[in-house]
């Protein structure tokens, strides 16, 4: 899709997708490291939250409001929903707190009442712990979980020999959405020819650790 490739490029311009020697949560060493966080100015997070948009009206996913879960998701599903709004699809979000407020509003929550089918957004999936604190929240206020919208499927095993996306997708029933794949990283450096150095040691990490289960 044009857009994950646009995504992929603005990643690697703005440092949010680097190239090196990193190591991984689950202590692997990866030759790529992607950083949302560094999407810290107004023109480049504007452009992560059209793709998350553009991934999520392409998607078809029946939604009726976003959730974002602290501290990544917070801005991340406000940004959404005004570009999905300027789409002409005006939908409510909320996100949560890390700890419980015991004064004024209180509660956990932030915005909208949390009903309905609800589309969560996060950065990555790695774990699966955000995923499902989010569907916990979701589910003990009577919602329900619509699916999950990440930035980037880096397409490694889980806990056991499908990718931690298709982990999420059997435990919860409900899609994975991510603007990008690991696929399209490797297309991208394959005919990028400043950054083709990178592509050799992204295929032996995707042979040592990688599924071809795509979530898309």
């Amino acid at each position: 899709m044009t857009f994950s490739r646009d995504f992929i490029e603005l990643s690697c311009r703005k440092g949010v997708l680097r190239f090196g020697t990193f190591v991984t949560k689950a202590g692997r060493v990866s030759p790529y490291f992607f950083n949302a966080g560094l999407f810290d100015d107004g023109a480049s997070f504007s452009g992560l939250c059209g793709f998350y948009a553009q991934a999520i009206l392409g998607s078809r996913v029946t939604f009726d409001m976003l959730f974002g879960p602290a501290y990544k998701g917070i801005p991340l599903v406000a940004g959404t929903a005004i570009r999905l709004a300027g789409e002409g699809v005006n939908v409510p979000f909320a996100f949560n707190r890390k700890e419980t407020k015991d004064h004024g509003e209180g509660g956990m929550l932030i915005g909208a009442p949390l009903k309905g089918r609800v589309l969560i957004l996060d950065d990555v999936i790695s774990a699966g712990t955000s995923v499902r604190e989010s569907v916990n929240i979701i589910r003990a206020h009577g919602a329900e979980p619509a699916g999950v919208v990440i930035a980037l499927d880096r397409m490694e095993r889980g806990q056991g020999e499908i990718s931690a996306a298709r982990e999420v997708e059997g435990m919860y029933g409900v899609p994975v959405v991510p603007v990008a794949t690991l696929e399209d990283l490797i297309a991208y450096l394959g005919d990028t020819p400043e950054l083709e150095a990178n592509l050799a040691a992204v295929q032996v990490y995707r042979d040592a650790y990688g599924t071809h289960d795509a979530v898309r």
